[in-house]
């Protein structure tokens, strides 16, 4: 699920989505940084507006609402 993070911009027709929320199994994402395969749970991560994700994922959280509110917490976004 891809979104925005100033909901702002969720209704200007010529704004992309910023971010994306996604579920993946354990192991998916690689490894954390003690070798052990990284827990399954959602996620998110930033990405430049329409180009590839352009930060680590950041998770695992209990539910996609979680991670989305996670993402949305304290995020200045000075376009």
């Amino acid at each position: 699920m891809q979104f925005y993070f100033d909901k702002k911009r969720e209704n200007d027709p010529h704004a992309l989505p910023d971010g994306e929320v996604f579920f993946a199994d354990a192991g998916e994402l690689g490894e954390d940084e003690e070798g052990e395969p990284n827990e399954a749970g959602w996620y998110w991560w930033a990405c430049f507006p329409g180009y590839l994700p352009n930060s680590l994922p950041m998770g695992p959280f209990r539910t996609r609402k979680a991670a989305l509110e996670n993402a949305r917490e304290g995020v200045v976004v000075d376009y």
